[in-house]
């Protein structure tokens, strides 16, 4: 008699396992392979989503014009000095330099040191900065600035003899120089793209 309740148990255990599959079906339904299409109404929410994590693009008006001066100003002045340190090297200034002046900055370097040449350059202040031309050129923005500095500067040999300059006088230098940045990254640094004498 006990091998007749073991089918009875089988029995109902397969009928409980029917009803749990048809309540799922019933509620969960069945998959046709024709989802269609979503509500518009969640379209034009997802694209408004969208469009507001797009990064935005910039204008340049009076206000960003200013703070892209001061940040044209202090990155002059750290170029200049990284340039003139005795290091051969433009570690802090990387950064602000695209490839193509890094490199010629770089090759200034090395020809110095194969010289024996090194630089004493004091950096007295910037007299003027002001933006000579911007454009935007798809969505690169190139800001030209004419900058007005005075510096101490000469350059000597090995034996500490000057070759240029005079490391007791103030020059004023006048440099052009290029900036440039693409508006629509989240990166908000400028490069200097060119510099003109």
């Amino acid at each position: 008699m006990s091998y007749s309740f073991e089918y009875i148990d089988i029995i109902l255990l397969a009928m409980i396992a029917g009803f749990i599959f048809l309540r799922l079906r019933g509620i969960l339904g069945k998959r046709t392979g024709f989802d269609g299409k979503a509500p518009p109404q969640f379209d034009k929410i997802l694209k408004e989503a969208v469009a507001k994590q797009a990064p935005k693009q910039e204008t340049f008006d009076d206000n960003a014009q200013k703070e892209f001066l001061n940040g044209a100003k202090i990155a002059y002045e750290t170029i200049i000095t990284d340039f003139s340190d005795n290091d051969n090297k433009l570690t802090t200034s990387k950064p602000l330099l695209n490839n193509e002046i890094y490199n010629q900055f770089n090759d200034a370097l090395k020809e110095r040191s194969q010289r024996g040449h090194y630089a004493e350059i004091t950096f007295i202040g910037i007299n003027s900065a002001i933006i000579k031309e911007h454009k935007k050129i798809d969505k690169i923005l190139n800001v030209t600035v004419d900058f007005i500095a005075e510096v101490i500067t000469c350059i000597k040999d090995k034996d500490k003899k000057i070759i240029s300059g005079d490391p007791e006088k103030i020059k004023k230098i006048y440099d052009t120089w290029v900036f440039s940045r693409d508006i629509t990254s989240a990166n908000p640094n400028w490069q200097l793209v060119n510099t003109l004498t």
